[in-house]
């Protein structure tokens, strides 16, 4: 390992003290940091110069508006296949069943990761595929999640289409399953995309509390029977939340549909 460059270390501590700090003097910072006053004044004079310290009226400095700038960019360029991956893959491992990561794609959804099942049965999917907000439990746990207003413009154009023969094909049996799928952070599928087949999704945040993609476990129907919906559930509720956290979402999924499942 190279040796880390020691102005660099000193500044990094120095920020690091507003972690747990919003606002800091000149002379906290060298209390905090245990340095000598000239080091302190000279690197705070470059980080306010360079714009990741700022500096207010009564003197106290704040991490500066640049830092704004990086998260953002951490955000956007995040891949959520990378992160979900290690989770998807111990899913599937415990589970045996196909797991699937699906985002909105303007009035569609789209799988953008599936893991497959190892079983020699499996359903037809594959990264790319498309299937409508309203058709499959990914995708309707991707829908129930939108802002109130997206919804309503959903549900004011979509045009129903009977994919197999447990698909929805009205407004009023939709909003119901969407209401379902907020109170309860996850829904269940019956051959909405394909015929005897079962799909349980939930939904993963981002670190803004929005909603970002829906993870799902799927298979055929003779392998999700009654008393293996349970445990299916709440194994990928706890994924998907698991994920939401690697993310930096913050939200709390209701843990009492977990414990009164198995």
């Amino acid at each position: 390992m190279q040796q880390k460059n020691k102005t660099v270390v000193k500044a990094l501590d120095l920020l690091s003290l507003f972690l747990t700090h919003p606002y800091l003097t000149l002379a906290q910072l060298v209390e905090l940091s245990e340095k000598p006053k000239t080091s302190v004044h000279r690197m705070v004079g470059s980080l306010e110069e360079m714009g990741f310290l700022r500096k207010d009226e009564d003197g106290r400095f704040a991490l500066g508006l640049t830092f704004l700038q990086y998260g953002q960019l951490v955000s956007d360029r995040l891949d959520i296949r990378q992160t979900a991956l290690p989770w998807m893959n111990q899913l599937r491992d415990e589970m045996g069943e196909a797991v699937h990561l699906i985002m909105k794609d303007g009035v569609d959804a789209i799988y953008i990761e599936k893991l497959d099942t190892k079983h020699p049965v499996r359903l037809y999917t594959k990264v790319g595929r498309r299937s409508p907000l309203y058709a499959g439990a990914c995708s309707r746990i991707v829908l129930a999640f939108l802002p109130d207003a997206e919804i309503e413009e959903y549900l004011e154009n979509v045009q129903f289409e009977r994919i197999a023969k447990g698909t929805i094909t009205t407004c009023k049996e939709l909003v119901e399953k969407l209401e379902e799928s907020r109170r309860n952070y996850y829904t269940i599928s019956y051959s909405e995309l394909e015929n005897e087949t079962v799909s349980v999704a939930a939904p993963i945040f981002d670190h803004r509390g929005k909603l970002l993609a829906g993870l799902s476990v799927a298979g055929p129907e003779v392998r999700f029977q009654a008393n293996k919906l349970p445990l299916l559930i709440k194994e990928t509720m706890e994924t998907a939340e698991r994920i939401s956290r690697s993310l930096g979402g913050q939200k709390e999924y209701p843990r009492h549909q977990w414990t009164q499942l198995v």
